[in-house]
C-alpha cells in the first residue's frame, strides 16, 4: 500500500481535542470499568416524538428522494425566520437573511473561509469551543484571543484589546450561553459588541448553540435582539441542543445578508443541501409545539441543581452555570486541569474535559456535562467524595 503524505493544510489543523478524550474513556470501558462520562457535549435524551414522526412521514415522500434545492427548501428558511420572530421578536427575511447549515459546526468552520484572506485576524474567546480554531486554520488566518475570566462573568473585556488588535480584526466569535463556562450574556453586552463592530469593521459571529437552555427563569438572549446587530453580524443556531437533534446535522445562520450570501456560495460548492426529510423534520421542530423545549430545559436545570448542590455538600466550592448543559468547575490547587481529569478517570471512573483543551484561560478548570440522569450525577458526587479531596 502506498502511504500518501497529508497536505500541509491538514498538518496545520489543531489537534482534535475530543478525539483524545474519547480514546481515554474508550480504554477504560474496554477494561470493564463503569465510566460516568461527563466529558462530552452529546445530548443523552431522544428527539421529541413529533419530530421523529415528521421525518418518518417525509422519508416516504419520493420527492424527498431527489436532490434538494442547493440552498435549502423555502419552507425551512421561513420556519427559521418565524421561530426568531416568535422567540426573540427579531425580523428576518427568509430568503436573504437565513442560510441552512449542515449542523452549527459546519457554519462555524466555514465562516472564516468565506470572509477572510490568509493572515487576516480573528478575535476568539479563551476558553472557547475548539472548532473555532479549525475554521481559522483552514482560512490560514491568525487568532487573537479574548480572555474570559470568572471575575468578569466570563465575558470578554474589550478595553483589554489594543487599538492595533481591534483595527486589524476582521471577525469575532462569541458564544452565549457559553461552552465551556455556562455563562450568559445580556442585551447590554451585545449592544456594546455591536458598537465595537461598527467602530472597527469587525463581523460578529455569535454561536447560539445553547439558546434554548437557560436557568432560574431567565431565557437566553439572542445577539440579534441588540439594535443593529443583523447589520454587523450573524447568529448560528443549531437544532442539536434545543431539540435533541445532534445526530441530524441541521442548523441555520441568521443575520447580515452579505454574510448569508457568502455562506450559501461556499456551501453551493461543498454540498447539494440536506435530505428533504430532515428539512421537513427541522421545520416541524421550529414551527411545532415547544413544550418539549421547556421540559428539556427543566430536566437540565434539575440536573444542575442536583449536581452542584451535591458537590458543594462534599466541600467543593463550585459555581452553578446560568445556561447551557455544562458545569465549569475549579480544580483543586495541587492539580493541573489535565492531571485532575486523568485523576478522576483513573480513580473514580468519571470522565470530564480538562479546561486547557478550550484555551490557556481554561487552565484551572474542568468541564462536566449534565448529560446523564440525576441518579448517575449523584453517583458521580459519591465517587468524588470518596477521594477525600475536599
Amino acid at each position: 500500500m502506498v502511504n500518501y503524505p497529508q497536505s500541509d493544510l491538514l498538518k496545520s489543523l489543531p489537534k482534535q481535542f475530543f478525539a483524545s478524550l474519547t480514546a481515554k474513556v474508550g480504554r477504560k470501558l474496554q477494561q470493564g470499568h463503569d465510566v460516568i462520562n461527563l466529558g462530552q457535549g452529546n445530548p443523552d435524551m431522544p428527539t421529541p416524538e413529533h419530530i421523529v414522526k415528521s421525518l418518518q412521514s417525509a422519508a416516504d415522500n419520493p420527492q424527498n428522494h431527489k436532490y434538494s434545492p442547493f440552498q435549502g427548501f423555502p419552507y425551512l428558511k421561513k420556519a427559521a425566520a418565524d421561530f426568531y420572530k416568535r422567540e426573540f421578536n427579531v425580523e428576518l427575511d427568509p430568503e436573504t437573511e437565513i442560510a441552512i447549515l449542515f449542523g452549527g459546526k459546519a457554519g462555524l468552520v466555514e465562516i472564516p473561509q468565506c470572509l477572510l484572506n490568509p493572515g487576516d485576524s480573528v478575535l476568539v474567546p479563551d476558553p472557547g469551543y475548539p472548532d473555532y480554531w479549525s475554521g481559522v486554520a483552514l482560512a490560514k488566518a491568525k487568532m487573537v484571543t479574548m480572555s474570559l475570566r470568572e471575575e468578569n462573568n466570563f465575558l470578554p473585556v474589550y478595553s483589554e484589546l489594543s487599538a492595533d488588535q481591534l483595527n486589524a480584526a476582521k471577525l469575532m466569535f462569541l458564544n452565549y450561553p457559553n461552552n465551556p463556562t455556562g455563562a450568559v450574556a445580556n442585551k447590554d453586552f451585545f449592544q456594546e459588541t455591536v458598537d465595537l463592530s461598527r467602530s472597527h469593521g469587525i463581523c460578529i459571529v455569535h454561536d447560539f448553540a445553547y439558546g434554548g437552555i437557560g436557568f432560574d427563569g431567565i431565557k437566553p438572549e439572542s445577539f440579534l435582539q441588540a439594535e443593529g446587530a443583523k447589520e454587523v453580524g450573524i447568529e448560528i443556531y443549531t437544532l442539536s441542543k434545543t431539540f435533541n437533534m445532534a445526530g441530524w446535522r441541521v442548523g441555520f445562520a441568521a443575520g447580515n445578508a452579505s454574510v448569508i450570501a457568502a455562506l450559501n456560495l461556499m456551501q453551493d460548492h461543498l454540498y447539494v443541501s440536506l435530505f428533504g426529510a430532515v428539512q421537513e423534520a427541522a421545520a416541524a421542530a421550529l414551527s411545532g409545539p415547544q413544550d418539549c423545549v421547556k421540559e428539556l430545559n427543566s430536566i437540565y436545570e434539575s440536573r444542575r441543581n442536583t449536581f452542584i448542590s451535591g458537590l458543594r455538600e462534599i466541600g467543593w466550592n463550585v459555581q452553578a452555570p446560568k445556561g447551557s448543559f455544562f458545569a465549569w468547575l475549579k480544580v483543586p490547587e495541587q492539580f493541573t486541569s489535565e492531571e485532575f481529569a486523568d485523576y478522576l478517570l483513573d480513580k473514580a471512573h468519571i470522565a470530564v474535559a480538562p479546561g486547557i483543551g478550550f484555551g490557556d484561560f481554561g487552565e484551572g478548570y474542568v468541564r462536566a456535562g449534565l448529560l446523564t440522569s440525576e441518579e448517575r450525577l449523584k453517583e458521580a458526587v459519591g465517587r468524588i467524595k470518596k477521594l477525600n479531596l475536599f
